[in-house]
């Protein structure tokens, strides 16, 4: 098993919840742990952010598929800050689990690090 870490950045994301911007899909055959994500605002006044881990795998045991989850859900990020979400937590994302976030307001940068396992 290979052990990659990577890192993602996007200017900009989505101001609309039924098309948030995807920051990441986990590859097949790859189970993808997440390292760290810093959002950082860049507007002059507050923005509203919200995170989600769209899930459709199905976990022996857990008798159910997946369902999409909040990580956070319109948190006020204030003006010219950042906000580290994972900070000292680890999250799994497996094969097909992608990883979203919308705003309202499109002026965010994000950084994401994780580490991929194929």
């Amino acid at each position: 098993m290979a052990n990659t870490f990577r890192v993602v950045t996007k200017s900009g994301v989505s101001t609309d919840s039924s098309s948030p911007t995807d920051l990441y899909t986990t590859p097949s055959s790859t189970t993808s742990i997440v390292l760290a994500l810093l959002v950082s605002n860049k507007h002059t006044s507050s923005i509203k952010a919200t995170v989600v881990v769209s899930s459709d795998t199905t976990v022996s045991g857990a008798g159910a598929t997946n369902a999409d989850a909040h990580i956070i859900k319109d948190v006020s990020i204030e003006e010219e800050t950042s906000l580290e979400i994972m900070s000292g937590q680890k999250y799994v994302l497996a094969t097909t689990d992608v990883l979203k976030i919308y705003a309202d307001n499109a002026n965010l940068d994000v950084v994401f690090s994780f580490m991929e396992i194929t």
